[in-house]
């Protein structure tokens, strides 16, 4: 089995998936990625979601590269970036690098979420961007998160990979473009996700389908998502009624949700925001 940073850096070797490698942010030069990060549809839904905690204080679980720490930092945050890897790739140096590089001050701490080293009471924001679903123990890593949020602050898991069953396990790794590889991928029940979360003591604000949001179906942009819209109603209602309906919000959300529901595609994406009271 080769290294997370091995892995990927095999991934980043293969011409034919370079497009998958700018769609992860695992190119080169970092400040680029996590620029474009920072200017993504991904982030702006996401600022919209936690803007009334920005600029607060942020740990950034799992932080891999950086990229979202980046971005928490461009907005005023102060930033903590947990990140157990000491990868200068896709790991703690490589974000002690971009904040170097960038003049955004960004504090590393190299250790894993079930055990936070922190004082309760502490974040505003606890954010993760895929990273539940690489908990050894979902429970406690839920359980620290809220241990360390003020109270009033938001835990925000993003892009969180879903099973239907246990049986669909092995189908989402063998898929996997790197599972084979390093062997560190996973993913859970929905109501895993859900009741760990909640059993902690968090309070669920929303639970996001995969085509809810942008977070979730990025890099789809909301044009494509629009344009999809727009395509599956005109089936039904021929096209001048299909481009007045697919702009509108609300048919956009309920198309969204419809077609989620019926997904049964495994490790499709979910995201998750809960409150602590």
């Amino acid at each position: 089995m080769l290294t997370w940073e091995e892995a990927v850096q095999w991934l980043r070797n293969q011409p034919e998936q370079r497009e998958l490698v700018q769609q992860c942010y695992y190119d080169d030069p970092l400040e680029s990625a996590a620029e474009r990060f920072s200017q993504s549809e991904e982030w702006a839904a996401l600022y919209q979601l936690l803007k009334p905690k920005i600029p607060g204080k942020v740990l950034d679980i799992g932080a891999g590269r950086g990229i979202s720490s980046y971005a928490f930092a461009k907005r005023g945050c102060s930033v903590t970036a947990l990140e157990p890897d000491p990868s200068d790739l896709v790991g703690a140096e490589a974000i002690r690098n971009l904040s170097k590089s960038t003049g955004l001050p960004i504090q590393v701490v190299q250790d894993w979420g079930e055990k936070l080293p922190f004082t309760d009471n502490y974040f505003d924001i606890v954010y993760g961007r895929a990273v539940l679903h690489h908990a050894q123990d979902l429970k406690q890593l839920c359980g620290e998160a809220k241990r360390v949020l003020k109270p009033g602050g938001y835990f925000i898991a993003t892009r969180e990979h879903i099973i239907s069953c246990k049986e669909d396990l092995q189908q989402f790794l063998d898929s996997h473009p790197l599972h084979r590889f390093y062997g560190g991928e996973n993913a859970y029940l929905l109501e895993e996700y859900t009741t760990a979360i909640c059993s902690v003591g968090l309070q669920m604000i929303s639970s996001f389908a995969p085509l809810e949001t942008v977070i979730n179906y990025a890099p789809m942009t909301q044009s494509q998502y629009q344009n999809q819209l727009k395509n599956s109603l005109a089936i039904r209602f021929g096209q001048p009624l299909a481009n007045y309906l697919s702009a509108l919000k609300p048919v956009q959300y309920f198309y969204g949700k419809y077609v989620s529901q019926k997904l049964n595609t495994s490790g499709r994406l979910y995201s998750f925001l809960a409150v602590k009271p």
